[in-house]
């Protein structure tokens, strides 16, 4: 399984603090090129790696860490995404409710990434605490998993397991995922799962 994070904003820089500080290879990048993020791939250690957005979306497990509007951009690098996961990372903070027309956001990511199997995660933290080690006390920081497809969702749950996050599975997009966009209840819960 190969990994990559679009984006290198707060969330994008937390993701890529937590694969390296679990050993985990992961890709960043972003719209301005390799060279931009040079040196935090060389602050991380050998586990990040600078790429093109052209290099990144080869990965298996693409991690959209864009501003939500900027998703389109990205969807637009490739013209079928079959048999990549993409995990909608994003918030719709600032995002005009006419955009979103009453559906889900990640229901819109998955209308742009036509034959990706899209799962919600990685979302419900803000940045600092996304970047901070997730064992609190004697648990581990709760990371929420939402995903229509059984196989991409269980390796989403087992990356965030694997980042040392306590993962709880939501169900389906539409059931759980929905409890993860702007104004749920679950966004923002620093929640800890004991043992």
């Amino acid at each position: 399984m190969t990994y990559s994070i679009i984006g290198s904003g707060n969330v994008g820089t937390a993701l890529a603090r937590q694969f390296a500080r679990n050993g985990i290879p992961v890709g960043i990048a972003n719209t301005r090129g390799p060279d931009s993020l040079a040196e935090l791939a060389s602050e991380l250690g050998s586990n990040v790696t600078a790429l093109s957005l052209q290099d990144a979306i080869k990965a298996d497990f693409i991690i959209l860490a864009v501003p939500f509007l900027a998703h389109t951009s990205v969807a637009s690098a490739a013209l079928n995404w079959a048999g990549k996961t993409i995990v909608d990372a994003m918030n719709t903070y600032g995002v005009p409710p006419e955009v979103l027309a009453g559906r889900a956001s990640s229901d819109i990511v998955a209308a742009a990434f036509p034959g990706a199997n899209v799962v919600k995660t990685l979302n419900q933290l803000p940045a600092k605490l996304l970047a901070s080690p997730p064992a609190e006390g004697s648990g581990r920081r709760v990371m929420f998993v939402a995903g229509n497809d059984a196989n991409a969702t269980a390796a989403a749950v087992q990356l965030v397991a694997d980042l040392g996050f306590a993962p709880i599975m939501l169900g389906k997009l539409n059931e759980g995922g929905v409890l993860l966009e702007k104004g749920g209840p679950l966004v923002l819960q620093n929640l800890v799962k004991l043992g």
